[in-house]
Order: C-alpha cells, then sequence, then structure tokens
C-alpha cells in the first residue's frame, strides 16, 4: 500500500546529506514551507547549496536558514530587498557563493530538469554579465544563450492538500515554485494544510501528480495563541 505520509517533520526530512543541492519553494511568503525550513535547520546537513526566488527576508524562512551558515550557495532571482540583511552580511563577508538567474530562466531551467530536457537557448541576459562563459548562438537573426537545467537532491515545497498517495491540489498564488520544484528533485517534500482521502482530491484540481512527491507531512495552519505539531488532526 502506497502511504507517503511522514509522521513529523523530522521524519520527512531525515536522510538530507551534506552538500545536497535544495530546491525551496515559495514566492515572498506565499507558498514558503517555513516549518519545512525550521526541520532542516534541526536536522543539521551542511554545506548546501539552495535554490529559491530569493535570498529570504528578515531572519526567517529561507534567511534563518541562511543565517546558521550551513549553505554555501544560493541560486536565485532576487537575492535583495529591504529586509535582506542575512544575505548582505554573508555575502559581503565572502561567506556565501551567489549564482544570480533571471526568474523566467530559473523556471525554465527547473521545468527542463523535470521534463529530461539536456539545455535549452534564451536570449534573455544575452550580452550581460550573465551570459559571461555561455555558449551563445544566433537563430533566425536573434542572439541567444544556452543555459542548463537545475537537478537537485531535494525539494521543500508547500501545497494545500494532498492524499496518502502524494497527489498535491495548491492554494492560490502559493503554488508558484511548487510543480516545477516537484518535478526536478530525486526527492521532494510537500508540507501541507490537510490531507484528504483518496478519492477526496478532484482529478482536474490535482497540479502535481504523486509520481513526483517522495514525502508528504502535515503542518495544520497556524491557529493564533494555538501550537499544533505536525501530524496532529491527521484524518
Amino acid at each position: 500500500m502506497i502511504n507517503k505520509i511522514a509522521e513529523s517533520l523530522e521524519v520527512a526530512l531525515s536522510g538530507v546529506e551534506d552538500g545536497a543541492t535544495i530546491l525551496i519553494g515559495g514566492f515572498g511568503d506565499a507558498g514558503m514551507p517555513n516549518e519545512l525550513i525550521d526541520a532542516l535547520i534541526a536536522q543539521g546537513a551542511k554545506g548546501l547549496v539552495v535554490v529559491n526566488n530569493n535570498a529570504g527576508q528578515g531572519e526567517t524562512g529561507v534567511a534563518a536558514l541562511l543565517k546558521t551558515g550551513r549553505v554555501r550557495k544560493i541560486i536565485c532571482s532576487f537575492p535583495r530587498n529591504a529586509d535582506s540583511q542575512v544575505f548582505d552580511n554573508l555575502y559581503r563577508a565572502g561567506r556565501l557563493e551567489l549564482e544570480l538567474v533571471p526568474q523566467g530562466t530559473l523556471v525554465e531551467r527547473l521545468r527542463a530538469a523535470g521534463a529530461g530536457i539536456g539545455a535549452f537557448y534564451t536570449p534573455t541576459a544575452f550580452g550581460t554579465e550573465l551570459a559571461r562563459g555561455k555558449e551563445s548562438r544566433r537563430i533566425d537573426g536573434r542572439d541567444f544563450i544556452l543555459e542548463y537545467p537545475i537537478h537537485a537532491d531535494y525539494a521543500l515545497i508547500k501545497a494545500e492538500a494532498a492524499d496518502r498517495w502524494g497527489n498535491l491540489v495548491y492554494r492560490k498564488a502559493a503554488r508558484n515554485f511548487g510543480p516545477v520544484m516537484a518535478a526536478a528533485a530525486k526527492c521532494s517534500i510537500a508540507q501541507v494544510n490537510r490531507i484528504a482521502e483518496l478519492g477526496d482530491l478532484d482529478p482536474e484540481a490535482i497540479v502535481t501528480p504523486g509520481i513526483f512527491v517522495s514525502r508528504v507531512v502535515r503542518v495544520a495552519r497556524p491557529v493564533p495563541g494555538v501550537a499544533v505539531n505536525a501530524g496532529e488532526g491527521r484524518p
């Protein structure tokens, strides 16, 4: 019987090794798997390569992970914002490597990994510093640069609901990078607000099929003033 539901966040993050490449979903706070990130911090893996839309805000989520000093490189589109002090301090001190990737290219590199595409040409960033050292080609009178997929060991994503087979549905903008990241990683771990019975999820609403999901852990939506442990309240 297929059952991908993990008993706890700790179990869901078990086995993450030093030096792993980890995709982390989220666009700002929308769809950010904060509880999985906290569990990764507690797990202790170091020398990580992290792929995210940005480099963290304040001192929570991705920023909290960076602050531990256990991330050696971050691949992202927007490393700096009004409260990116953790990234700024680490980068200026030479303690964090940055690979800057235009947002559309970042998504396509992830999608290419999941689709089995070896590489692709894009006009984005041609003639800029981001194209330095990359193969270029003129196609139909337009210049392109060659980009390669981003394959990962793990993906940490957030969805609204899952069944025990790992089928996922998302809530509005929280969907963002989740589907492409789930397909691009060897092991995709999803935190969800609700576990549904098999057959309860509308097949037309399932965005990420369970074949792309390795583990699921329930983290109930926070209620002010009430602490909820991962796995509680599971049907």
